[in-house]
């Protein structure tokens, strides 16, 4: 599983699947299918949104906590499938709607954080509809950036083309392009790699640190909701032309 190029979380690679077995080892005893795992996976993720709202620091180290347990059990649920001989169609189509949707409401939560209380910080109706519509610009382009490699299969499979292998090759972008350099150039500022859930929850918790030491009223998630938009567009910019750069909608 390890050896997958874009199928695999770096925390699952690093220490996940190291140990995500022993809880699969205890899941298999019982009757929970592995689409109820995967339905744990997903309330995972919608707790880690959830955790955002809470104000202060703890609400994000608790976000942070709940992506560590979303990942672990998103390796345990695709464990119990293959063990039990259940992999299906719908475990599939559950997992995307446990990312998508997890990835999307953590965008909104983010936008909100910033608001904080109007009565508290009396944030005027303007400044919190701009920080809203910031956090709706974010979760809009984090779902359709994720959906962007799915289109691509979804396009194959129309075009009646095989399945795209999950290897370097691929999705290799020639380096003598301007789109090959500058995904070339993005390796060594991977920000394009930032929005999702695990990501995500830990940038907002270095925002709640910075604003516990500024003492700045929400200094850290007023300037990380403001940087998160344009990245997420830029990277779903380049992730489009990398797409139409490389060989997986022709071959």
């Amino acid at each position: 599983m390890r050896a997958r190029k874009n199928a695999e979380h770096w925390t699952a690679d690093l220490y996940l699947r190291h140990f995500s077995i022993y809880f699969t080892m205890l899941l298999v005893r019982t009757r929970i299918s592995a689409n109820g795992v995967t339905g744990l996976m997903i309330l995972a993720g919608w707790a880690i949104a959830a955790s955002l709202l809470i104000p202060g620091i703890w609400g994000p180290v608790l976000a942070v906590l709940f992506s560590q347990l979303q990942m672990y059990i998103d390796c345990c649920d695709g464990e119990v499938a293959r063990w039990r001989g259940t992999f299906s169609p719908k475990g599939v189509f559950l997992d995307k709607v446990g990312h998508y949707t997890a990835e999307g409401f953590i965008g909104i939560a983010i936008g909100l954080r910033a608001i904080g209380d109007l009565d508290r910080f009396g944030t005027d109706p303007a400044t919190a509809f701009g920080y809203a519509f910031a956090g709706a610009m974010l979760a809009f382009f984090i779902v359709l950036n994720k959906s962007l490699n799915d289109m691509v299969h979804v396009s194959r499979a129309f075009a009646q083309l095989g399945r795209l292998p999950d290897s370097t090759e691929a999705t290799t972008v020639s380096q003598t392009t301007l789109v090959g350099r500058l995904r070339g150039a993005a390796r060594f500022l991977p920000f394009h790699r930032i929005y999702h859930s695990v990501e995500l929850s830990l940038l907002t918790l270095a925002a709640a640190v910075v604003t516990l030491v500024s003492g700045a009223p929400l200094l850290g998630e007023r300037l990380l909701s403001l940087v998160l938009v344009p990245l997420v567009i830029l990277a779903t910019i380049g992730h489009f032309a990398a797409i139409m750069a490389s060989s997986r909608l022709t071959k």
